[in-house]
């Protein structure tokens, strides 16, 4: 019997591998299509955003540096609660559970060595918003041979799915991820390789600001085909599906190993077009079926990227996902909410085609308040 006294009310909350900050939701599942009450962002600081990306590096007393952060991101995704609760009908003791997916440092899916570190002391979290948390999604399907990500597919399912339609879900984060959703229910879907984390990095180095707005400074420059060779040369893009990826491999060294003295636009246009290309390349290969092709995740906003993708994908529509109903900034964070459901609900939560896991598995830790 379950346990929980379950409402209709639930919170995602969101922090990718993009490192920007928080994204938040609180949401109402009254009906099988949930729909958005308020959501809110908090963007990291500075200080916090270089610690979090130390810790994707070994370096000394890694394990106390992980743990105060911890302590932080509960202090901030708290924060995030109390600011989706504000001026709201909605109180704390409405809430059934907050969906904390935690701040990703590192991510190993290979069979021989499987981990994944999520930051976030949801204890912590529970008690400081008196609200049960459910953290630690991907451990569980790690755990059962599969890897770990993506998870957001089974909500594209829920939310997305046509029985008409061919259609593709392209959330471009700081890693780009694909989920097909055949008419008849069929499900897959995988990394497909960098969204917006390297053309972040190589923006704010130089040029101070944290993204690139609309794409507007790699348009300045010109692709160099032979970077682009070189960076689609990796090995990730010709492993077959299911497969995830991360900062463990796309980070910056990564990115440096690959220049030369090539100028600096050019780079963030060649950066552009691997993101275009791997996208399209997945799409093109796995799911030439595809009539339509919806995008979410901040690289949703990027018209350049989104405008080359549109000239070299030929379906019948692309669109954001606020056509769907659910806007493109949003759809992650609301993957968490529902997740946090399906773990009180004692229901499934990946899709072993996606992930590779033996089977599906009731996914996170439950810290009830």
């Amino acid at each position: 019997m379950n346990q929980f006294s379950e409402s209709a009310y639930y919170i995602g909350i969101m922090s990718g591998t993009s490192l920007d900050g928080v994204d938040a939701v609180l949401t109402d599942f009254k009906t099988d299509r949930h729909s958005l009450i308020k959501t809110y962002f908090l963007p990291y600081d500075d200080a916090i955003k270089s610690k979090l990306l130390a810790l994707h590096h070994s370096g000394s007393d890694e394990l106390t540096t992980a743990a105060l952060l911890s302590n932080r991101l509960a202090h901030l995704y708290t924060t995030a609660v109390e600011s989706l609760l504000r001026d709201s009908i909605v109180s704390a003791q409405d809430i059934t559970a907050i969906g904390c997916h935690g701040q990703t440092v590192r991510h190993c899916p290979e069979i021989d060595k499987s981990y994944t570190i999520q930051l976030v002391n949801a204890a912590l979290l529970t008690e400081l918003t008196g609200i049960t948390v459910v953290s630690d999604f991907r451990s569980r399907d790690l755990a059962a041979g599969g890897q770990g990500a993506p998870l957001v597919p089974a909500f594209h399912q829920a939310a997305f799915m046509n029985s008409d339609r061919h259609r593709v879900i392209v959330n471009i984060g700081g890693i780009a991820n694909l989920t097909y959703l055949d008419p008849s229910g069929e499900v897959s879907g995988f990394d497909c390789g960098p969204g917006n984390m390297l053309m972040d990095a190589w923006c704010q180095l130089h040029t101070g600001k944290p993204y690139d707005d609309s794409g507007n400074w790699a348009a300045t420059g010109r692709i160099i085909p032979s970077l682009l060779e070189k960076f689609l040369s990796e090995d990730f893009f010709s492993i077959l599906p299911p497969k995830s990826t991360g900062r463990d491999l796309f980070n910056f060294k990564w990115l440096e190993s690959h220049l030369q003295d090539e100028q600096p636009e050019d780079v963030q246009a060649t950066l552009m077009q691997l993101s275009v290309t791997s996208i399209s390349q997945a799409i093109q290969t796995f799911y030439p079926e595809t009539d339509e092709v919806y995008l979410c995740g901040g690289g949703a906003y990027n018209l350049h990227l989104t405008n080359q993708l549109e000239n070299v994908l030929s379906v019948k529509k692309i669109a954001l996902t606020d056509e769907l109903g659910i806007p493109a900034a949003w759809v992650e964070a609301s993957a968490f909410a529902w997740l946090a459901r399906q773990a009180i609900l004692r229901k499934p939560g990946n899709i072993p085609a996606v992930t590779g896991a033996q089977g599906e598995r009731i996914l996170g830790a439950i810290h009830p308040a």
